[in-house]
């Protein structure tokens, strides 16, 4: 007799690697997360203090005069640098705006390699954001918006630190023309893109954070602008002032990222290197692929 046997053969199914938390220092996920943190602190850092110590060697130099002096004069017999004693003769020439404290040497050699260095890392920093967001959540026109921006803002920046404003003058101020509105626009964006990506009590808190440093600068960067085209040396004096403030409150802004770049890991650059296109449904199917095709069960018919 002739028996039909119907036998099943079942392949094993590929056992899925678990990743490695990047917080373990693994090489599964890419760079430790402290790393990426680091970034976005270190930029108000170096900017903030460079500034600052821009501003120490122009008035070590007398090239300006103080922030605290309010008394100009329409002119002075001698120039601010030749004169001695404790009160000086100060004129608009020697207000202490950014770029004039970075016009002459050896302070002007100073303020073009912070310019320089802080515009590189200005573009590092907000194409991890972008990529950062595309990960976590999806792209979108606001985070695209920011991505232009952002690199926008890194250009004018440049362009304002390597073009003096008393040896190119138009350059200069084209450059501040971009490097300050873009700035602005950067901030607001990245404001309502923390509101509309915010799920936890934390998130929400640092989006009013960024809501307030936002309204700051909005106001100073206004004042700034609207004291600079007068002709009060009062008024000229406190838009310098503002214009610092503005500066300063910017730089710290990019500080806040800190917080999202703890998360960030070397899956983050995998989708600037995927062209961006990456979301929480494709890296979910991605994570699915991992562990191979499923063969289908194969069916063998043996004869007894």
């Amino acid at each position: 007799m002739v028996v039909h046997e119907r036998r099943v053969q079942v392949w094993p199914r590929t056992r899925r690697k678990k990743k490695t938390d990047s917080r373990s220092g693994g090489t599964g996920r890419g760079v430790d997360m402290s790393f990426w943190a680091i970034l976005p602190v270190s930029l108000p850092a170096l900017t903030i203090t460079g500034i600052w110590v821009v501003y120490a060697m122009a008035l070590y130099n007398q090239h300006v005069c103080p922030v605290d002096n309010w008394l100009y004069n329409q002119s002075c017999e001698e120039e601010l640098y030749l004169q001695s004693g404790p009160t000086l003769c100060c004129t608009l020439d020697n207000v202490p705006l950014i770029s004039k404290c970075g016009t002459l040497p050896p302070e002007s050699c100073f303020f073009s390699l912070i310019c320089s260095t802080g515009s590189f890392m200005v573009i590092v920093i907000v194409l991890l954001r972008y990529a950062h967001v595309i990960e976590k959540h999806q792209n979108c026109v606001l985070n695209t918006a920011g991505l232009s921006t952002g690199w926008i803002c890194a250009a004018g920046l440049i362009m304002v630190g390597n073009f003096q404003v008393d040896n190119a003058k138009i350059l200069h101020y084209v450059g501040a023309g971009v490097a300050f509105p873009t700035s602005m626009l950067f901030v607001c964006l990245q404001s309502a893109l923390t509101y509309r990506l915010a799920k936890t009590q934390g998130e929400y808190s640092l989006a009013h954070l960024r809501l307030g440093m936002t309204l700051l600068a909005f106001i100073t960067l206004v004042l700034s602008g609207v004291f600079f085209v007068q002709e009060s040396f009062v008024l000229q004096h406190a838009s310098a002032i503002f214009e610092w403030v503005f500066c300063v409150t910017i730089m710290l802004f990019y500080g806040t990222f800190a917080f999202e770049f703890a998360g960030v890991t070397g899956e983050t650059v995998m989708v600037l290197a995927r062209g961006g296109a990456l979301g929480p449904n494709g890296r979910d199917h991605k994570v699915e692929s991992l562990g191979g095709p499923i063969p289908h069960p194969t069916e063998s018919m043996s004869m007894l």
